[in-house]
This record gives C-alpha cells, sequence and structure tokens, in this order.
C-alpha cells in the first residue's frame, strides 16, 4: 500500500479511465504525480526557483520528456547501453507540452523552472504524447507555483468517420485526421496535427470535439488542487517597476513610434534602423546622470512599440510592411538549381529564402528508429536548418536544436501526405531544407521549396503542398481584431496567434498552432482558416508557374530501381554464403542490391544509374533464380567425368547428368577421350525425375542425326 496516497480518476467515453496520483513519489520536488492509462505510467515533476535571476525578464523554463527503455523492457542500444540525449520524438513531444503550458504563466513570473516527464511504463495499447501535457499541468496543479492553469492535452483522430479521444496506436492507421490539442478551461492554447486533406470546417469540429474532453480533465485537476491544499500559491515579486519611467516614455515615444509604423517600411533592416533610432535618441536625451531605472528602458521600449504597432494595424488595417491583412509577399522560385543533386528548389517570399533538395536513396539509407515505445525504419524524412547568417546573427553551428527539430517535423508531415506508395516508390526519401534568409515562416517556405524538389526529382506527388503562416492581432477591451496572412517575423512577435497551415488544393494536410490571447472565438478561428485556404492557393498558383507535377522522369545521374520476386527458397542463392554472391555481383557491376522477405516471397531491388550496370546485375540475378525447364537448351559445364558419363552444370548451382547414351548419336564404349572437365557445350534438359527430382541432358538430340547407311548388295 503506497502512503499518502490521493488519486483522481477520469473516465473516457468509451469506458477506458486515466488516474493521476500524488503523494507517494519525488515529494522532495515542488510538485509530482503519476499519471496512469491502462499499464503506461507518466511520472511528471516540476522544480522553480523562489526567486528570478538578475536582469531576467521572461520566463527560463524548461520542459524535457524521456521515455525509459526499460519501460517497455528494452536495453539501449550503442556502445554506453543507457539512455542519452532526448531523440527527435521526445524532443517534439517536450515542445508541444512547453507550447502549451508556457502561456498560462503569469507573465511577471520570471524565475527558473524545470519540467520533467519520464516514461516509467509503457503500453502498447496507449501513446504516452496524449498524456504528458496533463501530467504536467497536474504536477505544477499540486505545487505552490504561480499558474493560471490547469490545461490538459488530448489526441483527437477520427477513424472510419467517427471522432475519438486518445485512440489505439493500431487504430491511427485507419485515421482521417490526428491532432494533439491543448487548451484549459476556456480556451484553446495549441494545435498540432496531420490530416489526408481535409476542410477547414472539419478541423474545427475536431479541436470542438477535443475541448470538451479537455475541460473535463481541467475540472478534476481543480479538484485534486484543492484536495491536496495547493489553492494557495507562493506570493513572488520578479519584476522592477518604475512607472514614472513608463509614464515618461509612453508620453514621449507612443507618437513616435506610431508614425514610424506608418511608414509601412517594407525592409525589415531598414524598419529595425528606424525603431533603433527613436530609442537612442531617448536614451541620449535622458543623459547619464537620471533618476529611472535604466534596466527597464529595454523592456518599456518593446512594450510601447508593440503597443502601438498592434493599435496601428487594428485601425487602419494596414501593416508594417505596407500589405493588406490578406497579402502574401512577392514571390519567386526555381528547380533544378543545384545540378548534382536529385532534386532541388529555391523559394522566396519576401525576405525569407530556403534552398532545398531531394535525394533519393535505398533501403539502406532508410533511417533506423530505436526508441523506448516506437522502433523501426523510415523511409522518408526531412531535415531542416537554421544558420545564424540567416537572420543577420552570428551563431555558432552546434548542430539543430529544438526549433530546427520542430520545424522540420512539421514540413516533414505536411509533404508525407502526398508521397506516392511503397509499392509506386522504391526509394527512401530525404529532403534537407537550408533557410538562407529568414523574416517569417521559413517552415513554411520548407514545405514550398520540398514540394518542387520532390517533383524536380520525379518524385510522383499526388499533389503540390504549400503553406502559409497566419497571424492574428486582437484588442479584448473593443473586440477588434486584424488576421494576418503570411506573417513577418516582428507580426509573430507581436501577435496573438501564430498558426500555420499546409494543403493541397482540395484540403488540409497539416497544422500548428500556437495562441498567445484568451477566449479566441471558433468563429474567428474558422475565419483564420478560410483565409490561410486563399493565402495557400495563391502561393500555389504561384509555384505552379515554375513547376506544376512532377517531371516524367528522374535526372539522368539519379539511381534506377528495378524490382523482382522470386521464390523464397532462392533467397540464401541469390545471397550465397556469408553474403558472397550478392556482394560479387554488386562489385562486379556497380550496382546496389537490396534482398528482403515480404508475403512469403523474396523481393530483390536492383538500384544503378547506369541501365548497362544494372542489365548486368539482372542477368545474373535471373540466372542464380531462373528455373530448369524440360526442352530448353543451356550452355553448361563439364563437372566431372564417370564411366557411365558426365555430370554438367547447366544453370548456376544446378547439375544434370549427361548419360554416356545422350553424348553422341554413335555408340559409345568409355567416356574416355570424349569430354574434359571444364570443357564447355550446349545441352538440352530432357527429363527430371519425379521422385529425386534429378536432370537428364543430352547433347546428342541437337546434332543432326546421321542418316542410316544402307547396306551394300
Amino acid at each position: 500500500m503506497l502512503p499518502n496516497l490521493i488519486t483522481k480518476t477520469i473516465t473516457l467515453k468509451d469506458g477506458r479511465e486515466i488516474t493521476i496520483e500524488t503523494g507517494a513519489l519525488a515529494k522532495q520536488a515542488d510538485g509530482s504525480v503519476v499519471v496512469r492509462m491502462g499499464k503506461a505510467m507518466l511520472l511528471a515533476t516540476v522544480v522553480s526557483k523562489k526567486e528570478a535571476g538578475e536582469g531576467v525578464d521572461f520566463l527560463p523554463m524548461s520542459v524535457d520528456y524521456q521515455e525509459k527503455f526499460a519501460a517497455s523492457g528494452k536495453i539501449p542500444g550503442g556502445f554506453l547501453k543507457r539512455e542519452g540525449r532526448l531523440s527527435d520524438y521526445e524532443i517534439l513531444i517536450s515542445r508541444i507540452v512547453d507550447r502549451a503550458i508556457r502561456p498560462i504563466f503569469p507573465d511577471d513570473y520570471h524565475a527558473d523552472t524545470q519540467i520533467a516527464i519520464t516514461l516509467m511504463s509503457s503500453d502498447e495499447e496507449v501513446l504516452p504524447d496524449c498524456l504528458a501535457g496533463l501530467a504536467a499541468s497536474a504536477a505544477l496543479a499540486v505545487s505552490d507555483i504561480p499558474f493560471n492553469g490547469p490545461i490538459s492535452e488530448v489526441r483527437v483522430a477520427k477513424i472510419d468517420g467517427q471522432l475519438v479521444i486518445n485512440p489505439k496506436p493500431s487504430d491511427l492507421e485507419k485515421a482521417s485526421l490526428e491532432f494533439i490539442v491543448a487548451g484549459s478551461l476556456d480556451f484553446i492554447l495549441m494545435v498540432e496535427g496531420e490530416a489526408n486533406e481535409i476542410q477547414e470546417d472539419e478541423m474545427v469540429e475536431a479541436m470542438e470535439f477535443a475541448h470538451e474532453e479537455i475541460k473535463r480533465h481541467c475540472q478534476i485537476q481543480l479538484e485534486l488542487t484543492k484536495e491536496v491544499g495547493k489553492e494557495q500559491k507562493r506570493e513572488y515579486n520578479h519584476e522592477k517597476s518604475d512607472p514614472a519611467l513608463f509614464d515618461k516614455m509612453r508620453s514621449e515615444l507612443y507618437d513616435k513610434l506610431y508614425q514610424s509604423v506608418a511608414k509601412q517600411i517594407a525592409n525589415k533592416s531598414e524598419r529595425s534602423a528606424l525603431i533603433k533610432e527613436i530609442k537612442d535618441e531617448f536614451v541620449e536625451a535622458l543623459g547619464e546622470e537620471h533618476e529611472y531605472e535604466a534596466s527597464l528602458i529595454g523592456p518599456y521600449f518593446h512594450k510601447i512599440h508593440k503597443e502601438a504597432a498592434r493599435n496601428f494595424t487594428l485601425d487602419t488595417k494596414k501593416r508594417m510592411d505596407g500589405r493588406n491583412l490578406t497579402e502574401v509577399r512577392p514571390i519567386w522560385s526555381v528547380v533544378d538549381y543545384l545540378p548534382s543533386a536529385h532534386g532541388s528548389a529555391v523559394f522566396t517570399r519576401g525576405e525569407t529564402q530556403s534552398v532545398t533538395t531531394c535525394t533519393l536513396g535505398t533501403k539502406m539509407d532508410e533511417q533506423m528508429v530505436d526508441g523506448a515505445v516506437i522502433s523501426g525504419y523510415n523511409k522518408f524524412f526531412l531535415h531542416y536548418n537554421f544558420p545564424g547568417f540567416s537572420t543577420g546573427e552570428v551563431k555558432p553551428n552546434r548542430g539543430p536544436g529544438r526549433r530546427e527539430v520542430g520545424h522540420g517535423n512539421l514540413a516533414m508531415r505536411a509533404l508525407k501526405k502526398v508521397l506516392p506508395s511503397e509499392v509506386e516508390n522504391p526509394y527512401t526519401i530525404r529532403i534537407v531544407s537550408d533557410i538562407l534568409e529568414s523574416n517569417g515562416s521559413s517552415s513554411m517556405a520548407t514545405v514550398c521549396a520540398g514540394s518542387l524538389a520532390l517533383m524536380d526529382a520525379g518524385v510522383k506527388i499526388k499533389a503540390p503542398v504549400t503553406g502559409i503562416a497566419m497571424g492574428m492581432i486582437s484588442d479584448a477591451k473593443t473586440g477588434k481584431y486584424a488576421i494576418l496572412s503570411d506573417i513577418l517575423g516582428d507580426e509573430d512577435h507581436l501577435g496573438d496567434m501564430d498558426f500555420k497551415v499546409t494543403g493541397t488544393e482540395k484540403g488540409i494536410t497539416a497544422c500548428q498552432m500556437d495562441l498567445k490571447v484568451e477566449g479566441l472565438d471558433y468563429s474567428v478561428l474558422k475565419e483564420a482558416l478560410h483565409q490561410a485556404k486563399e493565402g495557400r492557393l495563391h502561393i500555389l498558383n504561384e509555384i505552379n508557374k515554375t513547376l506544376a507535377a512532377p517531371k516524367p522522369d528522374l535526372k539522368p545521374h539519379t539511381p534506377r530501381s528495378f524490382v523482382m520476386m522470386i521464390p523464397k527458397e532462392l533467397i540464401g542463392a541469390v545471397i550465397g554464403p556469408g553474403g558472397k554472391v550478392i556482394q560479387e555481383i554488386q562489385k562486379d557491376t556497380s550496382t546496389t542490391i537490396v534482398i528482403e522477405e515480404i508475403d512469403n516471397q523474396g523481393k530483390i531491388n536492383v538500384f544503378s544509374a547506369n541501365q548497362e550496370n544494372m542489365d548486368a546485375a539482372i542477368k545474373r540475378i535471373k540466372a542464380i533464380v531462373a528455373q530448369p525447364e524440360i526442352g530448353e537448351t543451356y550452355t553448361g559445364k563439364v563437372k566431372n567425368i564417370q564411366p557411365f558419363g558426365a555430370f554438367v552444370e547447366f544453370m548456376p548451382g544446378k547439375d544434370g547428368l549427361l548419360h554416356i547414351s545422350e553424348i553422341k548419336w554413335e555408340r559409345l564404349e568409355s567416356m574416355e577421350g570424349v569430354l574434359e572437365p571444364g570443357e564447355e557445350i550446349v545441352v538440352k534438359l530432357i527429363d527430371v525425375d519425379k521422385k529425386t527430382g534429378k536432370f537428364k541432358l543430352s547433347r546428342k538430340v541437337l546434332i543432326p542425326k546421321p542418316e542410316k547407311q544402307e547396306p551394300k548388295g
């Protein structure tokens, strides 16, 4: 019996239960819970310092989700045999929780905070990522950390036309849409997922369905907070304030900043330089000897600039770079930009630019996934790179961070939905997006460039995919709001919503939404989605001018593929002892050959950029797997001589008996001097013994029969 255990239960509509337990584990953390569903168990802990660091004016929070291999009875791979850095899968779950939790903290709370979520036990029928947000929120709910929650996350999927909460992994294969949705009692906070070209109203319906379940989770957490006695949160004071300075700055700077935005400067650098000039003039006018808190000048200036920029857009329905609300920045694109790549494209929209490549590889290039819960291989993966120079910054290259992993995953999900089936596509596909310029929505530029690169490579995608980032500025007091298409980086920082939508002409394939405002009405959300559709179709029209469909053929230097099926029992003959046969064929023909067993048959895939080499490899494989046919003629090699005839290898690995009586029409008394070992001869297969399977060969039937000599009279 666990001591001091407090438990709350959430019952899903299908009868499955989620339990939240606290009071037994990790009690030195500020808050800790165990969330269970079936055999799956997640331990979530939260710790936050009492005071903020010197000069910190943001929330320095980290969220780490990790799966223990022991949770599913596995031992980690690699040399160390222990859990190491977070996998991409774990990083993506960490990001989803972070994006849902972060907006719920008070704006003035700046203490170092760490949320750790650990999968302690797994269940094949439960995907733990849909429980991670609930676990994190519940850990905060049983702590004294200031928190404007609770929140929860659920997975919503449409399976066989029905919406389902937290479906089983096996059922997801049939899903036409799948989203992780996070929210509080009152509003949606975050959405991320993919779909099979669905319509906008169908997406909103799924979000509303998910929110109804989320509300129940939040209510249970409120009851839990009350039961553990943590309704009173800790007091804190993490922000300095100087009302006199703020009043002075607002009175002197608001109009100047409003007018600077009203100039509608399209160039990011020029716009930033003008804003900096206004700030520098104010600081210089203050002089060195002033009575104000100098550390607050920067935060206050940003706050006033944000207010001015937002009000300008709400007042005029215009934007800081001169566009109207629905206008997409100028677009240009090219394909086949990199001559040695299998497929390549440059996509530029405004001051955001992606150079993307598509590389086609073999099965041996598949990405291995070795996780505690998910293991296997990926035939399609996308990597997104964001170097410092893309924003004019100096930044060391230390490999992909969480942002790169997240943006790459979104673009991958968007494009995955239009790939050809495995039967139609024998290749492993790698897309790489290098962002060379960035001023908003580089992940959506990756989707557009990736679509073009796939088509340039000759991959038969179902339809081109494009993406757009939407934003919103709203004023709760007046009820005014403005939905912005194709947002700038500055508009992302100043706005209340970052909503990325990707899709084809038919419908949505993926989305990612983060909300920074409470109480977004679903009617506004629908409006944003339909405005996003207009933007997507505009961008689609622009890229269609460059390339509207996959090229009819692969590039000359792209490996071609030939697939053949063979009987399962012949796989070993093609591979040979220790791989000797297949290695020799690959070496001699400069090809790559992949053999696997599928549906009780052997599947052989030959890859080569040179048709002559491929034909040579195919010929040798066919010779190995060919089945002897009675009546066929073969060129064989004499293996050994016996008094009663010779054994001839007439096919690779297949010997037949050429009986002494079948060598010539004339009667032979012995084999001496008739044939030599190693000699090549042409023979015909005349019979196969039904009992023993032994082959009977003849040479004489291929030689004209001598005419019968008439006896002399």
